[in-house]
């Protein structure tokens, strides 16, 4: 599926008209091209009829590039090539086995004419947490159960095993090397069109987002375009959506992650009580199925909560993933728009310096994904690993193993 490829490093955006890099990208017709990486939205870039993908990876940071850098991340990312295996998309339960509606039924039309039909959310008491655990697995099912592995780490320039040692040399202190173990289906096939469009629904925004979208597929060389907005965030907010959270006091849904943040920190000082999500640093409380983790991105350097406070309301390029399934080492957090699909992306865990377990940081380890704050849902607390007893895994279980069915 995938064969030589090439790096563009390029800054990350993020939906918004507070941001001026992509009004200006905008302005010149190109910002369909600018992706962002394995912290937030990210892309296998590939523009439909190409064959071979060009992968573009920016870290949470302003990018520096040393040669050695450079060198690193070629590195890395053969390595990930190496392992990665194609994807195996599996259909959406029917709704009499998991009630859920699809995202693709609340828009009409095709490419060019994506209209929001239904805008409205559930609202009311489900199992929160398995709900919205249960919604972020079979989505991530769907689109062929993309997975990176961001907890392996790496302590010589090119992955061990590839040459000599004596060819290879020992970088300066470990970095995290990541691995896509499965790669899925891309937001740039059309396919997935309205179910993307079905994200974009569930945000006050939607509309005019798709009517943008619409606009680029029409123009001049428009079906090779991607989507012109990163849609991690309306992922996000769709899952909310359907999983009961259709209150805007609730969740803030939105089509970007600061949005549903600053709730949840306002929420952390008494000001938003009815608020399902608290904010706070990573440690402070432990990681659960149902939570949220977020990161900082493309130059915006977030540490923990004080440092988001000191711009609340104000624009600040984010990434949210859902937290499915936590064991002593490891955390799995499923996203959307982390490299161009739904991902699910491994997490290790340290509980040095905090009260609880929580993602090293790169303070830590160089490379790692530094979370700024953990989003912590007021409901009840649920197993650890939530994703192996949820209705998408166990049905893959039966397809696999039909004899094991225990209907």
């Amino acid at each position: 599926m995938i064969g030589s490829s090439k790096i563009k490093l390029n800054p990350p955006l993020e939906g918004g008209s507070k941001n001026p890099k992509r009004l200006a990208i905008k302005q010149r017709g190109d910002r369909a091209n600018w992706r962002e990486g394995f912290f937030g939205e990210g892309s296998f870039f590939r523009q439909r009829n190409q064959p071979l993908p060009e992968i573009r990876i920016t870290d949470v940071r302003e990018f520096r590039p040393s040669l050695k850098g450079r060198v690193h991340i070629l590195a890395t990312l053969f390595a990930a090539l190496l392992v990665a295996a194609p994807a195996h998309a599996m259909d959406r339960l029917p709704r009499n086995v998991f009630d859920v509606i699809p995202p693709s039924d609340r828009v009409t039309g095709t490419r060019g004419t994506v209209a929001v039909y239904q805008a409205a959310c559930r609202i009311g008491p489900t199992d929160l947490r398995h709900r919205i655990v249960d919604i972020a697995v079979q989505e991530w099912a769907f689109f062929g159960f993309q997975t990176v592995d961001a907890s392996a780490e790496q302590s010589r320039t090119l992955p061990e095993g590839l040459v000599p040692d004596a060819l290879n040399p020992a970088l300066p202190a470990p970095e995290i090397q990541r691995k896509a173990l499965v790669i899925g289906d891309l937001e740039d096939d059309p396919a997935m069109d309205t179910t993307i469009s079905g994200y974009w629904s569930a945000t006050p925004d939607g509309a005019k987002i798709l009517a943008e979208q619409n606009a680029a597929w029409k123009a001049p060389g428009g079906d090779a375009v991607q989507w012109v907005e990163p849609w991690s965030a309306a992922f996000v907010s769709w899952v909310m959506c359907e999983a009961g959270l259709g209150d805007m006091a609730q969740f803030r849904r939105s089509i970007a992650h600061r949005d549903y943040i600053d709730q949840a920190i306002q929420a952390r000082d008494g000001n938003a009580p009815d608020a399902a999500y608290v904010a706070y640093d990573a440690g402070e409380q432990p990681i659960m199925p149902g939570d949220l983790l977020c990161n900082s991105r493309a130059g915006t350097d977030y540490r923990s909560l004080a440092d988001r406070r000191k711009d609340m309301g104000d624009y600040a390029p984010t990434h949210c993933d859902v937290v499915v399934k936590v064991t002593p080492e490891r955390a799995l957090v499923i996203g959307g728009n982390v490299l161009q699909s739904v991902t699910l992306t491994i997490l290790p865990l340290t509980r040095d310096g905090a009260a609880y377990p929580h993602p090293i940081s790169e303070e830590e380890v160089e490379g790692a994904r530094t979370i700024f704050a953990h989003l912590k849902l007021r409901a009840t607390p649920i197993e650890s690993n939530a994703l192996d007893n949820s209705p998408t895994i166990r049905a893959l279980k039966v397809q696999l193993h039909p004899s094991r069915d225990p209907s």
